[in-house]
């Protein structure tokens, strides 16, 4: 049955920003396919509300406080899940500094010529020290068991420039998508397609998923300029990615690696 290529029963499941906005949906959907969840999050408040939440539906999950950028914290991650699930078969690298124009987050106006060193250097800290910290240390155990799946989490911006005209707004101070979110996620595909190579022979497949953008409360004028750029003529639901990350990460897609799954509602076309 072609369905059950789908099914992650038995196998082990890892999430880092497990608690954030595609987080959560990539462990409740991980989690209803059969897998053990270990939810990593710097907010390990919101990371145990969430296990909790999967606990209740009957599924295993721990929460573990996360820190992508300290390789204590990141190997301390990957003992506890060997300690309590004695496997590491999925490896979802969704931790990373996403600069969002909802209305919890406000608006960025930091200009390319102005940007703060230290800004580009925090989210160089978090979207690829982290990623590269994450994976090195769970792909030891992977080996050790002669198998594994990493899925990175990229963007349309690490495939495209932003276009800065839909986060405009007339009498408003200028805003921009900072510089770092492009640059970083585009290494992200860089960075997926190093390590799908290097593990050739291995049975460890590497593969990224790109999002669009998702709504989360965004206002009326910014989710009109952003809908018009997209073939379908609307941004994402926080559930549009979960179909790509299961494939990913399951028996569906054994013979992908060092691919990039694009779900943008066809943003990236033209």
């Amino acid at each position: 049955m072609i369905f059950d290529r789908f099914r992650l029963d038995g196998q082990t499941a890892v999430v880092t920003g497990g608690a954030g906005l595609l987080g959560a949906q990539f462990c409740q959907t991980l989690a209803e396919a059969g897998a053990k969840l270990v939810v990593g999050d710097l907010n390990v408040m919101a990371a145990q509300k969430l296990t909790a939440e999967l606990n209740q539906q009957g599924y295993p999950a721990i929460a573990v406080e996360l820190d992508v950028t300290s390789p204590g914290s990141v190997q301390r991650l990957v003992e506890k899940t060997l300690t309590t699930y004695q496997t590491l078969d999925i490896l979802v690298n969704s931790a990373a500094l996403d600069p969002k124009f909802d209305p919890q987050h406000g608006g960025h106006v930091n200009a390319f010529e102005d940007y703060p060193l230290e800004l580009w250097t925090q989210a160089l800290e978090v979207n690829l020290t982290g990623l590269f910290l994450c994976c090195q240390a769970a792909v030891r155990p992977m080996l050790a068991q002669g198998k594994g799946v990493i899925i990175n989490i990229s963007s349309i911006y690490g495939i495209t420039a932003p276009d800065q005209r839909i986060y405009q707004q007339e009498g408003r101070e200028p805003q921009y998508k900072p510089v770092y979110y492009p640059v970083t996620k585009s290494a992200v595909l860089g960075f997926t397609t190093y390590l799908a190579a290097y593990y050739a022979g291995k049975n460890i497949r590497v593969n990224a998923i790109s999002p669009g953008g998702v709504f989360n409360g965004h206002d009326e004028t910014f989710v009109k300029a952003y809908s018009a750029r997209t073939v379908l003529g609307r941004m994402a639901r926080k559930d549009d990615m979960n179909g790509a990350l299961l494939f990913l990460a399951s028996n569906a897609s054994e013979y992908m690696t060092g691919a990039n799954v694009v779900v943008d509602g066809g943003w990236s076309i033209w």
